[in-house]
């Protein structure tokens, strides 16, 4: 990261907050959102923070090191400049000056040490996205009020990446104390909003930040997250006025359109997508995986159950992503002769009995069951083993219950971190195996690769085409987050495609609305 690269940033960002490029907003009221997903903690390094659909709240309560923008780029956030050594073994930081926590206390080199070695201290109990992300480092040194270095294990160039995320939030040195964690975390950030109360897995409530140092931006006046897992219940409060903007699940679509609520569709980087346990038979042949993915009539669900919201896709990452390759989504056609010749060639010509571990929601059991009966016509026989959502692990865990899982995948800023968490060996979301080594192969090289690497994208690009060619899992359609609200009502609420959530920071109310 240059000077002049942070200079020109802090200018852009000055502008975008400027009297002058400021629609006509309320700045009185209150933003407040209902989501399908709530927090159990506001603990950055907790479990289920790791979740790229429970960040909103942490997101507009804590600042990262890095600010990555919608399109997932690292640009300037708490940190000013960074540079890397030409070996990849260290990054020194530049922080930026005069930037004061929600308690009135400042930012320093060495709150930042205290949040790092923390979360290091917390060891197993973080989250596996936040394990990934200080998995590198092997220490931090201050060099100065506002200037760290940090000391890695071996040459990485995600680190950028990783400070962007949850890796990167900085909390106040009075939320760290020797109990503080999970359920006993004070939420106390430099963000642009500040936390009110907090009611786990229910409501948090927070305020406007005055002393923010990026500016108030002509932000609400205050911004609710309210977490209410049934989506008739969401739009029934937008309804009612509760709520000034709602998720809303692709089936209401249109009945949210019929009572003259303005939908938002924002593509991201998220896909519904079978997760493979390629340790175990019949799903770790290579035929019978490939015999799935023309088994799928991926034009037929995303019409009957995205209502426009989804695309067909076999690859993880949305068509607006440099990553997404064209000509790989020609690679598996609708075919189900194909489908039980390929099971044939693998030794099951009278077809294969699989076990799917379904999560107990209304979409996914109404995604499970479509899939269940295409798969069929091909002789590929699902037999459900329905849990709870929270018990998604069992898939992932040994004993590794499922031969598969249909869950939605929310995307990572660092496409390589993607690969990684989903198909390499010893993946996050990977129970056992990778579809062929040289997956594990290219993710290690392209992991010690600045992001402003150009053989970076590339080497990404060649990991996409073995992902799919090896059929490492079978994405199935991309899953947009669905908005609804008065028309007119909300602006500003952009497709953050770091994530499977979106950021909320500077969303505004228009003038007109409450």
């Amino acid at each position: 990261m240059t000077l002049a690269r942070s200079l020109k940033a802090a200018m852009l960002a000055c502008v975008l907050a400027s009297p002058a490029a400021a629609a006509d907003v309320n700045t009185t009221a209150t933003l407040i959102y209902y989501d399908a997903v709530g927090n159990e903690t506001l603990d950055p390094a907790e479990p289920q923070s790791g979740s790229s659909f429970s960040q909103e709240v942490l997101l507009a309560i804590f600042d990262t090191l890095i600010r990555l923008d919608d399109a997932g780029n690292t640009t300037p956030g708490l940190a000013l400049s960074w540079k890397a050594s030409p070996d990849l073994m260290s990054f020194t930081f530049a922080l930026r000056p005069n930037v004061t926590m929600h308690d009135g206390s400042k930012l320093t080199a060495e709150l930042v040490k205290q949040n790092i070695e923390r979360n290091i201290a917390l060891g197993s109990k973080v989250s596996g996205t936040m394990a990934e992300s200080i998995r590198p480092i092997a220490s931090i040194e201050v060099l100065g009020e506002l200037e760290f270095k940090l000391l890695l294990k071996s040459a990485s160039g995600q680190i950028p990446y990783f400070l962007g995320g949850i890796g990167g939030m900085i909390v106040a040195s009075s939320s760290i104390g020797a109990d503080a964690f999970g359920v006993n975390f004070k939420a106390i950030g430099s963000g642009p909003y500040r936390l009110k109360s907090f009611e786990s897995n229910v409501k948090t409530v927070m305020t406007r930040n005055e002393q923010y140092w990026g500016g108030t931006a002509d932000r609400p006046a205050g911004f609710e997250h309210h977490y209410v897992p049934d989506g008739r219940a969401r739009l029934n409060a937008l309804r009612s006025g509760q709520a000034n903007v709602v998720l809303i699940d692709p089936r209401q679509i249109p009945e949210a359109k019929s009572a003259g609520m303005q939908v938002q569709i924002n593509e991201k980087n998220g896909v519904w997508d079978i997760y493979i346990n390629l340790g175990r038979a019949p799903l770790n042949d290579l035929k019978v995986r490939q015999a799935f993915m023309h088994a799928i009539d991926r034009e037929a669900l995303a019409e009957a159950l995205s209502f426009g919201s989804g695309k067909p896709t076999v690859q993880f990452f949305a068509q607006s992503s440099p990553v997404f390759d064209p000509a790989l989504e020609k690679r598996y056609p609708f075919d189900q002769k194909k489908a039980k010749a390929l099971l044939a060639e693998a030794g099951h010509k009278d077809g294969i009995d699989v076990t799917h571990l379904l999560l107990n929601t209304t979409e996914y059991k109404q995604l499970g069951e479509a899939l269940q009966a295409m798969l069929a016509e091909s002789g590929i026989r699902v037999k459900f083993d329905v849990v709870d959502a929270s018990q998604f692990n069992l898939f992932r865990r040994a004993p590794y219950r499922g031969d598969f899982l249909m869950a939605r995948w929310g995307g990572r800023a660092d496409p390589i971190q993607t690969f990684q968490e989903l198909i390499s060996s010893g993946g996050t979301y990977n129970p056992v195996g990778v579809a062929t080594p040289e997956i594990d192969i290219l993710i290690d090289k392209a992991k010690r690769l600045l992001p402003e690497d150009p053989e970076r994208l590339s080497i990404a690009r060649q990991i996409g085409r073995f992902a799919v060619e090896y059929a490492s899992n079978v994405p199935l359609m991309t899953r947009s987050n669905v908005y609804a609200y008065k028309p007119g009502c909300i602006l500003n609420l952009t497709p953050f495609l770091s994530m499977g959530d979106d950021r909320f920071n500077d969303v505004k109310i228009a003038a007109k609305c409450k």
